[in-house]
């Protein structure tokens, strides 16, 4: 039996590493390469699909319901927000993400980026390069046993980033309404509330997913309530927070800096506010990137669809 499997889009150099995944399945796959971009082109290509493997085209309701025998939705990252689920659902058709693939980059970096605003390390080196030989340009620096890391959600990036800044000395704390106090405490992590969490941390690593729930999680009221030293880490979602909020916050100095691996638009606009600011580090949507990481991600995106076509389970569906 012959499936046809549909890549709505992709941005690698090859595709060695999914095509060795699916000539070792031992069935016969007609593996379609596209370049989607619109809800439109998907239905095009995906309407005979046994199984389709996205990176960032829309996977739509209106895509979902035009589909006559898709059997896996497989996506390339941990986030699902380009596939409608519910529609999925609806369909019997299997959601599936990689949600393990990034851990040790994406902590890493959100280390790096925590690091670097602690020590001024990115802000002291561009004013050197300016000229300016003068430490009091980074004043205030703190010990890091003075200031508390605050991640929201404990799932399993946050988990280890935490391991990760536990022996440097920083207090440790965790908003997520779905980890009871205990399971953080085994951690060394206090458990707080969102509005504490909030008020109380001076740095805030955001590991959420984006959801209805989250979009915007981050906005001018809770902005206004964190300490005046306050600097948010975002490596998870760009929508999270409200950037024209963050912009006007920073400016303003009601907190002391930003450090985003993603943001609202990508890539970021060049009019937007957030790329003059020198309390401002971004990144281009790299944390969760290493060579390693990345053949991990494909192989592992491309065996979901392998296992669900050849009636096994694949342990990363969601639906």
């Amino acid at each position: 039996m012959q499936f046809k499997v549909l890549l709505t889009d992709h941005e690698f150099k090859h595709l060695a590493y999914e095509e060795e995944v699916f000539e070792e399945a031992g069935v016969t796959i007609n593996f379609v390469k596209a370049q989607c971009k619109t809800e439109e082109e998907v239905i095009e290509h995906a309407k005979d699909a046994d199984a389709i493997l996205n990176q960032y085209a829309p996977v739509s309701r209106r895509v979902i319901e035009s589909l006559e025998k898709c059997k896996i939705i497989s996506r390339y990252g941990v986030g699902v927000n380009t596939i409608d689920i519910e529609a999925a659902k609806k369909k019997d058709i299997v959601v599936a993400n990689v949600p393990d693939y990034g851990m040790e980059e994406v902590s890493n970096h959100a280390l790096a980026l925590i690091l670097s605003w602690a020590r001024k390390v990115t802000l002291l080196n561009n004013e050197v390069k300016k000229g300016n030989w003068d430490f009091k340009l980074g004043v205030p620096i703190h010990r890091f046993d003075n200031q508390t890391v605050g991640v929201l959600g404990f799932g399993r990036i946050p988990r280890c980033l935490m391991d990760k800044v536990k022996p440097l000395g920083f207090k440790l704390a965790a908003y997520d309404p779905f980890v009871p106090a205990e399971e953080m405490e085994k951690a060394g992590v206090r458990k707080m509330e969102l509005e504490e969490i909030i008020e109380k941390a001076d740095y805030i690593s955001i590991h959420v997913p984006l959801i209805k729930d989250t979009f915007h999680l981050i906005n001018k009221e809770r902005l206004n309530k964190m300490k005046p030293n306050a600097v948010i880490i975002n490596t998870a979602r760009g929508p999270i927070v409200d950037e024209a909020a963050l912009a006007e916050a920073l400016a303003e100095g009601t907190i002391a800096g930003a450090a985003l691996d993603v943001t609202e638009e990508e890539p970021i606009s060049l009019s937007s506010p957030l790329l003059g600011m020198d309390n401002v580090l971004i990144t281009p949507h790299s944390a969760w990137y290493s060579e390693e990481a990345m053949v991990e991600l494909r192989r592992k995106a491309a065996l979901n669809i392998v296992q669900v076509l050849t009636g096994e389970k694949t342990p990363y569906a969601l639906t």
